[in-house]
């Protein structure tokens, strides 16, 4: 399944493979097999209660009690309540407010002087003593809201409080039902939310945590043996051969070395199997046929009062000669060099070490929230810190420590983007809820509403998506019954519309900024759509939708994204000549749309498909993954998957311009066509290279004339510095110079007698990117 496509296949007759009880039962056994095979404890146990969850699929499917594909799955369950959901969109049948009690709950109960039961504990804060609690953890903000379920009872607290009674009461008839099996009430934590503004990717508590996980590397570990140990040993055991055989290592016929040598033989030996039961990691000194093996067995046979055969002084000979020409005479200065540096290697501090010297100061900071100066923290090794560990007073802390520290981060996006702390647009994706909590949430007037309302809205965007049929949209958390009950309290007004308006364009001139030639994620999506809804702009963003569960189908928003796309590239731009597009054709197809809204709409969105699968030159009807890849492809394009809306209508521009836009995509094109030409499975770097491409064609299209030819010399000029991968890119470059130049590509994206090519991503039958021989 595309990562982070959308879950929409169609109803039967046309099952989708992924609907089907196939798919689970291969992540069921996928599951099981991980969880008795992995090395990592975590990596199993996390792998067995994935065996539960498909378990509890396949049960639910067979008995009826799962309806997949449905927005309410669960039987006896409404959209509202956050299902558990599996790879694929799949729900097990159980809440994620759910299950037993947890030990803040059994506490709260504990408390309360109540039956330690979820019924009981409900009951208990409707109670005035029970709802003074909510109010003080209200006007306090020490709480924390993981599911969304768990703010509900302080919004009827909030209610109560504001005089909205008959609200209150409706909302508490609305949940009593689940009151024993669903969590309601919120977590308590030592310190309030952090204010909004700043971002972190971790936790202090999740950094301290991974840092405390760290453990020896048994690869790192036996090379430091090696240094520390075992090459000090061969060199002693060298010295004490040449002198009895010189630096040539020849052993004269019959020889026997002074009752000295071998009494001092006699201990080396020993030590060697003192050395040997103590230092475990490596096991290249046991080698007989190495140097220091032939070294060791000669040493044995001599200390036994045992003459050297021809063969066996050969050996010693060939031993010495070599490890002298290869290192030098021990003692050497040659010698000496390298063995110094390699002392010092393997004096350097482990990095677990340093890691748990890094989590112990994360100990004493707040652990739910990010903190501001990690640098503070990722200092050299104190005299106290090395007294109480020992490690070297001054050991630096090693970059991969220092990165997992610097996860947990808080700053402002875009300064976390511009260091390079969030090295995707996925990265990205999943920190822009923090923000978008607090535009929300800024519509609300009453400060503790406001911080409720944010703390709900972060919790709920760590629900998983469902898999849906007939294009039915993911529940949005509007639909909450708690966020409905004070929905008339979110009136903020203009000064709100225009704040979330303007975290809008941040987000999107970040994302183009620094990511231009990735494809904006669906959760960025989904994000920057919360925000243009209630900034009130018209900007209908579209999803990646998944190839493999597609079923020709396109909702209204798609029509209306192209429509857009025609009103900025219509008129003869390089994209429109580019990708072959009557933008003219396009724009009537979405007034039609949008013109009349019933039959109208429904025509004019079957239009819209039809134009995709004759674009991409499929029949109509379910096809194969690639071909309904291709068809998605062509939505893609005609859409410009959201690049057009975010220039037209919410006024996106970089700030380093078009141009450098455009020649960073390019560079994201090289790299993925690089990466295609070394991996197993290259169709998805092809792909994704055909994505950023398009990108780039769509930047160029924004750029005046001078700034394209330029743009077009600094990619010659970049491709011939890396002719491997220039020589596979040719065709394409060739066919936008042809195109910028006046030139058109055939029915089938060709110009030049074939020379010249088209890039797109998906292809039934192969593709011209993609690397011989194939895989």
């Amino acid at each position: 399944m595309d990562k982070h496509a959308d879950q929409q296949p169609s109803t039967p007759p046309f099952p989708s493979p992924s609907v089907s009880g196939a798919y689970a039962h291969g992540q069921l056994a996928r599951a099981f097999v991980t969880s008795l095979t992995h090395a990592d404890p975590d990596t199993r146990r996390r792998a067995e209660d994935r065996v539960r969850g498909w378990r509890e699929v396949l049960a639910g499917m067979t008995s009826g009690a799962l309806r997949v594909g449905s927005r309410t799955p669960v039987d006896g369950l409404p959209a509202w309540v956050t299902p558990e959901v599996l790879h694929g969109g799949f729900a097990t049948g159980s809440a994620r407010a759910g299950g037993p009690l947890l030990a803040y709950e059994t506490e709260a109960a504990r408390r309360a002087g109540v039956p330690a039961e979820r019924a009981a504990l409900f009951a208990h804060h409707l109670t005035e003593p029970g709802l003074a609690a909510l109010w003080e953890l209200i006007d306090s903000g020490r709480y924390e809201v993981v599911v969304p379920e768990e703010a509900a009872l302080l919004t009827v607290a909030w209610l109560v409080r504001a005089g909205e009674t008959e609200a209150a009461l409706e909302l508490v008839g609305t949940l009593r039902p689940f009151a024993d099996r669903l969590r309601f009430l919120p977590r308590p934590v030592d310190r309030p939310a952090p204010e909004a503004g700043a971002v972190h990717r971790r936790t202090v508590g999740q950094a301290r945590a991974e840092l405390a996980a760290r453990r020896p590397k048994e690869a790192v570990e036996a090379q430091r043996e090696a240094l520390a140990v075992w090459l000090p040993f061969a060199d002693e055991l060298l010295s004490h051969w040449l002198e009895f055989t010189g630096s040539e290592g020849l052993v004269p016929p019959g020889a026997r070395p002074a009752p000295g040598w071998s009494a001092r033989g006699r201990t080396l030996l020993e030590r060697y199997e003192a050395l040997a039961g103590e230092h475990r990691l490596t096991r290249r000194h046991r080698d007989p046929k190495g140097n220091e093996g032939i070294l060791r067995g000669a040493l044995e046979e001599l200390v036994a009062g045992r003459a050297l055969d021809a063969r066996r002084a050969g050996l010693v000979r060939v031993a010495v000669a070599g490890m002298v020409r290869k290192r030098g005479l021990p003692g050497s200065a040659r010698h000496t060099a390298l063995r110094a540096g390699q002392a010092a290697q393997a004096a350097l501090p482990a990095h677990h070490a340093l890691a748990a010297v890094v989590a112990e100061r994360f100990a004493g900071l707040p652990q739910e929230a990010g903190v501001a100066d990690v640098d503070a923290l990722t200092g050299p090794v104190t005299a106290a810190e090395g007294r109480r560990t020992g490690l070297p007073e001054g050991a630096g802390v090693p970059p991969a420590v220092r990165r997992v520290a610097e996860s947990a981060r808080s700053a402002p996006l875009g300064v976390l983007v511009a260091d390079g702390a969030v090295p995707s647009a996925e990265a990205m994706a999943a920190l822009v809820p923090q923000l978008v909590a607090a535009e929300r949430a800024a519509f609300y007037r009453d400060p503790g509403l406001r911080e409720l309302m944010a703390a709900n809205y972060r919790a709920f965007r760590n629900r998983r998506s469902l898999l849906l049929l007939d294009l039915a949209r993911q529940v949005g958390p509007e639909e909450l019954p708690w966020v409905r009950a004070v929905a008339r309290h979110a009136d903020g007004g203009d000064a709100a519309r225009r704040s979330a308006g303007a975290a809008a364009r941040t987000l999107a001139r970040t994302a183009v900024e620094h990511f231009p030639g990735t494809l904006p994620p669906n959760p960025l999506v989904r994000e920057l759509g919360a925000l243009l809804r209630v900034s009130g702009l018209d900007a209908p963003l579209v999803e990646e939708l998944a190839a493999d569960i597609f079923m020709g189908r396109f909702s209204p928003k798609f029509l209306a994204s192209a429509g857009i796309a025609a009103e900025l590239l219509g008129g003869g731009s390089l994209y429109e000549r580019y990708y072959g597009i009557d933008y003219a054709a396009v724009r009537a197809l979405a007034r039609e749309g949008a013109g009349r809204r019933a039959a109208g709409e429904g025509a004019a969105l079957a239009g819209f498909a039809l134009l995709c699968r004759e674009r991409a030159g499929e029949e109509a009807g379910y096809g194969s993954v690639a071909a309904n890849g291709m068809v998605i492809e062509q939505a893609q394009i005609l859409t410009t998957h959201n690049l057009a809306t975010l220039v037209g209508r919410v006024g996106v521009a970089p700030g380093d311009g078009w141009a450098e836009a455009a020649v960073r995509s390019y560079g994201t094109v090289h790299r993925l066509t690089e990466r295609a030409g070394h991996a197993l499975y290259p169709l998805r770097s092809v792909k994704d290279a055909a994505y950023a491409w398009r990108q780039m064609v769509f930047y160029l299209s924004l750029c005046d004339e001078r700034e394209r030819a330029a743009v077009l010399d600094r990619l010659a000029a970049g491709a011939a510095r890396r002719p491997v991968v220039a020589a596979r890119l040719a065709p394409a470059l060739l066919g936008l110079r042809h195109v910028a130049g006046g030139g058109t590509f055939d029915a089938a994206g060709t110009a030049r007698a074939g020379r010249a090519l088209r890039l797109t991503g998906w292809a039934v039958s192969g593709h011209w990117l993609r690397p011989a021989p194939w895989k």
